[in-house]
């Protein structure tokens, strides 16, 4: 009892004597805490500029943004500080024009990331191009490289000739008429003392051509389930005043050709693409309004289209191959297509009669289309939707960013039937989303993954009406038992993986290259044993700020497997344009270098190092020193046997010797 009793008082004078448990623990505390959307702020970012493009400037594999002064004629460069957890500015310049978009991308195929600016010509109803060079020593040349000017139909980047260089694709001639479509060819050679980044070359198209819109939705996604990039346009019917659509199918060598043409509802806005219904086919999600305010962008009567692509499915079985003949897309049957009342997803407040979209960006000059927004919030493998409401009636009406979570179908679920049958349907966020909804100036809306955390987080654009700036980031603090995969495909520039500095000084990998064209599709296994498939594309639209990650991220739900099979294409024009990954690990980030040229692909895997990583070492070490325990002590118990036995042996009396 005395024994028992000295031992406590030792335990509490221990607990009075020891420091704070937080000035002991190893592990550092959560930068945020709480089961919800959480503000972040601006991150370092100027309250005067808005972001055009996402990029990786300095190849570190961390996001770096491109913003734009309220001049629309300033640049500047915003690279992430890890450790700091905010943005810095870096490279400022101004353009001598107005700009209208900015695209980022490798052009002169070094691995770093150069910047494609349009900009306003002298000449009317035409877009000046220049190229801003990255400088080996960091920033810019800021002596551009110019190139043929394009019609107000923004171009859309992609490789056409399947050399892994970013051409562009539109149209020269500002006419009103039918002008044939037009390839901005890339030509860069760094060696020729006149240097020139593109040539005017007719691609080879085989079907009637059609007059591009302006804006437009073009982009450059597979279609047809090849793994190889299509191309999908939005055209002007002079003749009805309305808008339709055309897809062709991506041949190689042997160009393009039309595959289909269809009518796109009247009151049509900016169509954005995902796998919705997670089948492993990219499909179609648009607004549509009865009528646009051209003072406010804001849209009235609207509806969210959701237009599938039916393909035969993925192969229930692990295959090798991994790609499937399709049949023709048809998006007329009504299990096809589906059309929501946006009151039915987003709900007006009960002070409010209706609630209204925004489409259009009208702070810049000429005004922005403002597309819905896809995105996994939540990791389940579907695509969750982010749109601009815009409740009650009045020019003054607050613009409020508004998240609807991707649901299985049921009775009363918007987007499905009256009996709870459909593919997918959707349900608006109401707890844990204040950030967003305390905003009331928005004017657009992204997703990034912010200090690669794994986590897909959100950018708000403001007019700054409130007061608050001009950007917000939420950060996405939701705990999910789910797992996610980031990828991201290279040009092949410095095919080794590791590029050289001029005259051989400095050594650095081109992560920062902004490749659009490339294709992921893969298999995994649930919890349940089921296989479900998926697809992305990466960066399939750069026109209009469209902001989009130049990687892809998507969730794989909650599952304990591997990935079964990665099937990742490129733009090559080879026979084996793609290539099959088997047992990626989740949670983790894929590097995929294509070859230049007879070259073997090259991957990289990046995982990512999670919350739950020291919780394992902790473990690990514990286990360890237990076992090591448990062994020394049965070591030292069979030492002690041996020795008995030794002793015992040796008073035994041989009676036969005797």
């Amino acid at each position: 009892m005395r024994l028992r009793r000295h031992m406590l008082y030792t335990l509490f004078a221990f607990a009075y004597l020891a420091p704070p448990i937080s000035a002991v623990w190893p592990f550092p505390p959560k930068r945020f805490s709480g089961n919800a959307l959480l503000g972040a702020g601006s991150l370092g970012m100027d309250s005067d500029e808005r972001v055009v493009a996402f990029g990786d400037f300095n190849g570190d594999q961390f996001l770096d943004l491109l913003a734009l002064g309220s001049d629309q004629q300033t640049l500047a460069v915003y690279l992430w500080n890890h450790d700091a957890y905010f943005f810095m500015k870096s490279a400022v310049f101004r353009h001598p024009q107005r700009v209208y978009n900015v695209i980022p991308g490798d052009f002169t195929q070094d691995g770093k990331l150069d910047l494609l600016v349009l900009g306003q010509a002298p000449q009317r109803n035409t877009l000046s191009i220049q190229l801003y060079v990255a400088s080996p020593q960091g920033g810019f040349d800021l002596h551009p490289v110019s190139a043929p000017a394009s019609a107000q139909a923004q171009p859309i980047p992609m490789d056409f000739n399947g050399d892994l260089k970013i051409d562009l694709f539109g149209i020269t001639s500002p006419s009103s008429s039918n002008a044939p479509f037009k390839v901005w060819q890339n030509v860069w050679n760094s060696s020729q003392t006149i240097s020139e980044i593109f040539n005017i070359v007719d691609p080879q198209f085989t079907g009637a051509q059609c007059t591009l819109s302006n804006p437009h939705s073009n982009a450059a996604i597979d279609l047809n389930g090849d793994c190889l990039a299509d191309i999908f346009l939005v055209c002007d019917d002079s003749d009805t005043k309305s808008k339709y659509f055309q897809i062709w199918v991506n041949n190689k060598d042997e160009g393009f050709a039309l595959a289909q043409l269809g009518r796109l509802p009247q009151g049509t806005q900016s169509i954005s693409f995902g796998d919705i219904d997670r089948d492993g086919t990219i499909d179609m999600i648009f607004a549509t309004c009865s009528s646009v305010s051209p003072s406010t962008g804001i849209g009235s009567d609207c509806s969210i289209n959701i237009a599938f692509n039916k393909q035969l499915p993925l192969c229930s079985s692990t295959t090798t191959s991994g790609i499937q003949k399709v049949r023709p897309n048809e998006r007329s049957d009504n299990d096809a297509f589906v059309r929501i009342p946006l009151s039915d997803v987003f709900p007006p407040p009960s002070d409010s009669s209706s609630t209204s979209l925004l489409v259009t960006d009208v702070t810049h000059n000429p005004p922005l289309p403002v597309p819905l927004k896809l995105g996994d919030v939540n990791l389940d493998g579907f695509p969750d939707l982010l749109a601009i409401t815009a409740p009650g009636t009045g020019r003054e009406r607050p613009r409020t960013p508004s998240l609807a979570f991707s649901v299985p179908c049921g009775k009363g679920t918007p987007g499905c039937g009256a009996d709870g049958s459909g593919r997918r349907g959707w349900r608006a966020l109401r707890k844990g989303v204040e950030p967003l909804q305390s905003v009331q100036d928005a004017r657009s809306v992204a997703f990034l993954d912010m200090d690669e955390d794994g986590s897909l987080d959100i950018m708000v654009q403001r007019t700054g009406e409130q007061g608050q700036g001009s950007v917000l980031f939420v950060q996405n603090n939701f705990y999910y038992d789910a797992f996610f995969l980031k990828a991201i495909v290279l040009n092949g520039a410095c095919g080794s993986g590791l590029c050289t500095g001029v005259n051989g000084s400095g050594k650095y990998h081109p992560f920062g290259v902004s490749y659009s064209g490339a294709t992921y599709k893969y298999t995994v296994l649930d919890t349940s044993g089921r296989r479900s498939a998926a697809e992305v594309g990466q960066l399939p639209q750069t026109a209009y700020h469209s902001l989009l990650t130049p990687y892809v991220y998507f969730g794989l739900g909650r599952t304990n497997n591997y990935i079964e099979n990665l099937f990742v294409g490129s733009t090559k024009h080879t026979d084996q344009h793609f290539i099959n990954m088997e047992g990626v690990i989740p949670n983790s980030k894929v590097v995929i270098i294509p070859p230049l040229e007879g070259d073997s692909w090259k991957r990289e895997l990046y995982l990512r190092p999670g919350e739950w990583i020291p919780w394992v070492t902790l473990t690990v070490v514990a286990a360890t020193i237990v076992l090591a325990i448990i062994v020394f002590v049965l070591h030292l118990n069979e030492k002690r046997e041996d020795e008995l036995e030794r002793r015992r042996a040796s008073h035994h009396i041989n009676f036969d010797a005797l």
